[in-house]
């Protein structure tokens, strides 16, 4: 287990995969990557492993005044996750955790407009599905995007991440079928901490990364086979 922070995302990813090099290379596997942080950490990996990379939409539901605490997430296909420590330590009523996921929906369903930019998500039915993000501090929002995915099908589900707190590193590892995480310290105060770089990304850098991901994977072998087959990526999900 490494002890010093991240340089930044792009060396997050590379280190990552290097953890997950049997998943390399396979046409059964899937990226699926948390936006937006997380979309910088999967796109190294895409390019490392050659596998397929797509955004799986999750968002936070902060408490009011403490946006940066989440009493739950929610994620694409409608699941939501509420940690119900949070809102009982706080005393959030119903109407209250209602009015945020109303909101925070609504800019669920924008990213997921400007980011897919018309295009189907990736079909992960009976497939391997990697969730990637930079990192997890109550894990709400990694639990929603595997609530969500479970529903879809898949034949397996990983979940990978440079960094989270012990005990949530713990409760991940018995929610999905393969879990890394590569630096669990006990003093954690939030995942930009562990990061020497640690820049908010705009949402036009993350459609960037998806769109030089998915160009990475046409010019491969395995995409113009893909591709000259006229294979169908996109599904129903």
């Amino acid at each position: 287990m490494r002890e010093r922070r991240f340089r930044n995302r792009r060396e997050a990813g590379r280190l990552l995969a290097e953890e997950l090099l049997e998943y390399g290379g396979r046409g059964d596997v899937v990226l699926l990557a948390l936006p937006r942080g997380g979309v910088a950490v999967g796109a190294e990996m895409a390019k490392i492993l050659r596998l397929r990379l797509d955004v799986f939409t999750v968002r936070k539901l902060g408490v009011p005044g403490q946006e940066e605490l989440a009493m739950g997430a929610i994620a694409t296909g409608g699941a939501r996750v509420i940690n119900r420590s949070v809102v009982a330590a706080l005393g959030i009523d119903e109407e209250t955790i209602e009015r945020v996921a109303a909101r925070e929906e609504r800019e669920l369903r924008r990213r997921e407009a400007l980011f897919r930019k018309g295009l189907p998500p990736l079909s992960i039915r009976g497939e391997t599905a990697i969730f990637v993000d930079d990192g997890i501090a109550t894990g709400a929002t990694m639990r929603a995007a595997v609530e969500a995915a479970r529903k879809l099908g898949p034949a397996a589900i990983v979940a990978a991440v440079p960094v989270a707190p012990p005990s949530v590193a713990e409760r991940m590892a018995e929610i999905v079928d393969d879990w890394v995480v590569l630096l669990t310290p006990e003093v954690f105060y939030g995942v930009g901490q562990w990061y020497e770089e640690f820049p908010q990304l705009r949402d036009e850098e993350v459609c960037a990364l998806l769109h030089e991901a998915a160009a990475a994977r046409k010019g491969s072998p395995e995409g113009r086979r893909r591709h000259g087959a006229g294979e169908e990526e996109g599904a129903e999900r």
